[in-house]
């Protein structure tokens, strides 16, 4: 947005069903935020990265840790002081020459006429002093030039340099503000303080502030799985659904048969007790089966549909339900995705539709129709303007997010040339953003574009595959098989390296943790399953 516009704030004080509709509201002019920055970078010393930003952005600090002390600065002829504040506010421009031209009178008086020559070429304020009163500008050029000083010239009858300096303290006050020290410092302090209050800062004493979580452990070489880390039973009478990984990799996620929706921690797969509800048996719940669920980049919101077409969208620190779709769809909600800004979130249907929801307005956006059968999988192109479906019928979707439009139907490959089969999963490719890994109800996953065209197939002679998930670095590719279990290729020669037996029962799918060599397996056995190198 251009600065000068305004920048809302919400508090998410939210109760209820309808409570994106109950956020308090504050409108912040959005050049006091640039000011803040402004001041922070003057007072560590980034003078280079203030001039730049001030000069970009057409907005001046106009703000002195004091207004009384820039006064009395003024008073007492303190001008290297008085121009540096200066420099740092918006002052009209014959305010300003009143202010050069005192300096230039005093700079006389000490007798150091060059200094006073040389500033009356040089300062700006000075020159447009030339222009609108040249006899005051002349006048300072005479008194310049002569070998003494006699204050009768200098200054009319009745008015001395301490009048001066006291009427060019007065002209200035009237365009300065006061602001404390280390504002934006404090502001994030502040913050801080509230969200460790209502529970949304991790538990520790180290916090990555960019990322408003605990600092992130740096990406590890990748390997593919070998051994199970973890095993957690789900009971007989449930099994999960859905498991994700939570992107900033603090959390795993489950949504299960039963309608519950547990957070765990990612290593161990027990269920957190950091969180406050979870601590105090008060889980997210749905009233039918949870089939899936995404996280909003920051991960501060969970999105979760279930099989009786209801979607929720949960602020994950608290466990408080902010936004409900009642009948998102007809049928069961099968996929869900986040668009990158979070305003925005998409869903896919045993209807065979997918629907694009808007989170503040709670209402139906678009819908995309054309799939002659279910829904399974949608994605968000990194760029923001494509949705991706995957579908039984064979097809996976392009749709310009805007208008609905479908822009490509791809058709992955099938064995045999004039069948289909379904499309079970999709997963964007990490180092190119114009790729997708497409998995199909066959034994292969498609490597394709976003225009159709195929890239390359990793493929196994074994049981066809129902779900994939992609490895950070886009090393690893990873299939979960109707056979229980899970086929590891290495995405640069496509070659299957190894089959893990993974599952006693159907295998349901497989998620990667975002920066470690961790693989979630879960099926229908009541297990999920960690996997490491």
């Amino acid at each position: 947005e251009r600065v000068g516009s305004l920048i809302a704030l919400r508090s998410p004080r939210a109760r209820g069903p309808g409570a994106m509709d109950m956020l308090d509201v504050l409108d912040v002019e959005a050049t006091d935020v640039v000011r803040v920055i402004l001041q922070f970078c003057r007072e560590n010393g980034l003078e280079s990265t203030f001039a730049a930003l001030q000069e970009e952005a057409q907005v001046s600090l106009n703000a002195v840790e004091s207004v009384n002390g820039f006064v009395e600065d003024i008073r007492a002829g303190r001008w290297e002081a008085v121009l540096q504040a200066a420099t740092t506010i918006s002052i009209p421009q014959p305010k300003l020459a009143a202010l050069y031209e005192q300096i230039v009178l005093e700079l006389v008086e000490l007798r150091d006429g060059n200094s006073a020559r040389q500033l009356l070429r040089n300062a700006e304020p000075l020159h447009w002093l030339a222009t609108e009163a040249p006899d005051r500008y002349k006048h300072l050029e005479l008194l310049s030039a002569k070998p003494y000083w006699d204050p009768r010239e200098a200054y009319p009858e009745g008015s001395s340099r301490d009048g001066r300096r006291a009427a060019v303290a007065d002209l200035l006050a009237d365009e300065v503000t006061e602001a404390p020290p280390s504002r934006l410092l404090a502001l994030i302090g502040q913050a801080l303080k509230w969200q460790r209050l209502n529970g949304m800062l991790p538990k520790g004493g180290k916090l990555d502030l960019l990322r408003n979580a605990a600092p992130a452990r740096m990406r590890e070489e990748e390997e593919r799985p070998t051994r199970t880390a973890k095993e957690i039973s789900f009971g007989k009478k449930s099994h999960p659904e859905i498991v994700k990984f939570s992107p900033d990799g603090l959390w795993l996620v489950t949504g299960s048969s039963d309608g519950f929706i547990e957070v765990r921690e990612p290593e161990s797969g027990k269920l957190s007790k950091q969180l406050n509800y979870q601590a105090e048996d008060a889980l997210m719940m749905h009233e039918a089966a949870v089939l899936c669920l995404d996280f909003t980049r920051d991960a501060e919101l969970l999105a979760t549909g279930c099989q009786g077409g209801t979607i929720k969208v949960w602020k994950l620190a608290a466990g408080q339900c902010v936004r409900r779709f009642a009948k998102a769809h007809e049928q069961g909600i099968t996929c869900l995705a986040f668009a990158r800004d979070s305003s925005q979130l998409v869903s896919g249907s045993f209807d065979g539709t997918a629907r694009l929801h808007g989170l503040r307005s709670g209402k139906l956006l678009r819908e995309f129709r054309g799939h002659t059968s279910y829904v399974n999988d949608v994605l968000w192109s990194s760029d923001g303007g494509r949705i991706v479906t995957a579908s039984s019928d064979g097809t996976a979707r392009v749709w310009e997010a805007k208008s609905a439009e479908c822009v490509c139907t791809l058709r992955p490959p099938h064995p045999n040339a004039s069948g289909t089969a379904a499309l079970c999963s999709l997963a964007l490719w990490p180092s190119n953003a114009e790729h997708i890994a497409i998995c199909s109800k066959t034994a292969a996953v498609h490597l394709m574009s976003f225009s159709g065209q195929l890239i390359k197939s990793f493929e196994s002679e074994g049981a066809d595959f129902v779900h994939c998930a992609v490895s950070p670095r886009g090393e690893w590719v990873y299939a979960a098989g109707a056979d229980q279990k899970l086929h590891c290729f290495a995405s640069f020669s496509g070659k299957l390296e190894n089959s893990l037996k993974v599952a006693d029962k159907d295998l349901i799918g497989a998620a990667h943790h975002p920066f470690r060599n961790i693989v979630a397996t879960w099926a229908c056995d009541g297990l999920l399953r960690l996997w490491v190198p």
